[in-house]
């Protein structure tokens, strides 16, 4: 039950490093699947707002590609136990 002046910001959810490159994963999937009907939904759509939109998709495949790398590069780093982390 939540109590008033209690949001769920006080409340720490984390997520696992391979669940987070799972999402990114789905995402491009999901992206990638899409780009066909994209195509068609864009079509009815003046020449300028194509151009937007299509900016807008590559920008968001191009930045979850870009999250990707930097996750996997990620896992593949020795975990510092010097670093500070979350308490229990």
């Amino acid at each position: 039950m939540w109590q008033s002046g209690r949001s769920l910001g006080t409340r720490f959810l984390m997520i696992t490093l391979d669940e987070r490159i799972a999402k990114t994963e789905r995402l491009l999937r999901r992206l990638e699947d899409d780009k066909p009907y994209l195509r068609a939904r864009l079509s009815a759509l003046g020449a300028e707002h194509r151009r937007s939109a299509s900016a807008f998709a590559d920008r968001v495949r191009e930045e979850a590609e870009a999250e990707l790398r930097r996750l996997l590069a990620e896992r593949g780093t020795s975990y510092d136990w010097n670093m500070p982390q979350p308490a229990d």
